[in-house]
Parts: structure tokens; C-alpha cells; sequence
């Protein structure tokens, strides 16, 4: 009886380690976070929300607002979005034509969603930025929205290994001490955590928001800073907490010797 009781709480606990580790993350993706002369001058972004590094997607409504910032004027890009699917789970995508040099802020707001394994609402405020033929201006503007994080480092260009930072802002106003969690999208399925305590990585903010992460692999990062909302929505007539995450997607490239 003595071992099976054991037994019932070490298996608990491992649930409980698994579900701690299923981070979630809103994700923009774009094909490209740099296009070159030579390069094709349209990008294709999907967007979705997933668990990233386990390869676990959840479904995704049409966001309540999807924009590009382009050279400091707003476009309005909801009309473009199509249905799609990412990790066979509903999500959206669109093309975007690259004009002319510039830095493209590109920005979802997606509508609430219930998570009830935590008993509240989550909205993501997700983000990332490309930059096209050689422009780097403007990669660290404020997109203005509810909560989002503003790069120190510039959101492209990143080797591998290089120390990422960021500022974690609510209301316009730095966070001190905001809890960021760190993902790999491991699209590939390649990369494996030693354990469930590695999928998610977490680093804190200091006294004026500002965080720092070395990303140790190549490949597609995403940032996502928490904080509870100062209001609630209804859920079945009962009033729930909602979680706001300020995300941002940073590309890293591996460095190359001949």
C-alpha cells in the first residue's frame, strides 16, 4: 500500500512537471526576418498559438487586429489573412510584398482565450520584425500596444550564442522585475530538452524591465512576458482573471567559417 501510495505522488508530480513545461506562446513567423537585393520580395507569415518547443499547437480565431508597422505608418493587414494550419491546428496566414527599404513591424492581437487548466483568459500581444535592403532604423519603436516587449538588441541579425535584450512594458510604463519565459520553436522536432525543466526557459527583468537572454542555438526564439490584466472577463457568468503576454519573435543564424 506504502509503495503504491509513492508511486501515485511521484506520478503526480512528473503530470504536474509535463504541464508545467507546456508554455504558451502567440507566434508570428515570417519566412524571412532579413530580405537581401537577390532575395524573393515577398514574405509569407503564419500566425498561430502553440506550445513551440514540444510542437503542440492550439487552435487559433481570427485575431482581433493584425498590423505591420512599416516605416512609422500603420497598415491595416486583417483583410490579407487567409485560414491555415500550424502543428494541424487552426491558424492564419498571408503574403506580404516588400516595396521598398525599411523596417516592418508586424503585430497581432488575437482574441481572448480560455485555458482551463489555469482557470483564466489569455491574450498574447505577439510581435517581430523584418528588415529589408539594408535599412536599420526604427527596430526598436514602440508598436503601442497593451503590453509588449521593446528589443535593445536588434530583432534580426543575431548570431547564435549573441546576448539578447529587451525592455518589458504594460501601459506604455517598464515592468521591474517581469518574469520572461524563453522558447525554441522547434519546428523540426531535432532539439530535445535533458528535462521537462528545460523546455521552458525563464529569466526575470531588472529594475527598469529589461531583461537578457544568449539564445544557445540557431533557429527561431520567442520571448513571452506575463503579467495578470487590471480587469476580468466573464467566463460561464463568473468574473476570470486574464493574462497578458507581451511576446516577440527573434530570429538567430548560425555562424558560418570557411
Amino acid at each position: 500500500m506504502k509503495t503504491r501510495f509513492f508511486s501515485l505522488i511521484f506520478l503526480t508530480g512528473s503530470l504536474f512537471l509535463a504541464t508545467q513545461a507546456f508554455a504558451h506562446f502567440g507566434m508570428i513567423i515570417p519566412t524571412d526576418s532579413m530580405v537581401m537585393e537577390d532575395d524573393t520580395r515577398t514574405i509569407d507569415l503564419s500566425l498561430s498559438f502553440s506550445h513551440p518547443f514540444e510542437g503542440i499547437g492550439m487552435d487559433m480565431e481570427k485575431p482581433e487586429a493584425f498590423t505591420v508597422m512599416e516605416n512609422g505608418v500603420k497598415k491595416d493587414l486583417m483583410p490579407a489573412l487567409t485560414a491555415a494550419k500550424v502543428m494541424d491546428h487552426n491558424a492564419w496566414k498571408t503574403a506580404y510584398s516588400v516595396k521598398r527599404p525599411g523596417v516592418y513591424l508586424f503585430c497581432v492581437t488575437p482574441k481572448p482565450y480560455w485555458e482551463p487548466m489555469e482557470d483564466c483568459f489569455i491574450i498574447h500581444y505577439t510581435k517581430t520584425v523584418v528588415t529589408a535592403f539594408g535599412i536599420n532604423d526604427g527596430w526598436d519603436a514602440e508598436a503601442g500596444l497593451k503590453t509588449e516587449i521593446v528589443p535593445m538588441s536588434k530583432p534580426y541579425g543575431q548570431y547564435a550564442g549573441n546576448l539578447f535584450q529587451g525592455i518589458v512594458m504594460l501601459d506604455g510604463k517598464p515592468v521591474p522585475g517581469a518574469e520572461v519565459e524563453v522558447e525554441y520553436y522547434n519546428k523540426d522536432k531535432t532539439a530535445t530538452a535533458p528535462t521537462d525543466y528545460m523546455v521552458t526557459q525563464t529569466v526575470k527583468a531588472d529594475g527598469n524591465g529589461v531583461f537578457s537572454y544568449a539564445a544557445p542555438r540557431a533557429g527561431w526564439w520567442g520571448f513571452a512576458a506575463l503579467n495578470t490584466a487590471d480587469y476580468q472577463l466573464e467566463k460561464d457568468g463568473v468574473k476570470k482573471d486574464v493574462e497578458l503576454g507581451a511576446i516577440i519573435w527573434v530570429e538567430f543564424l548560425p555562424w558560418n567559417e570557411k
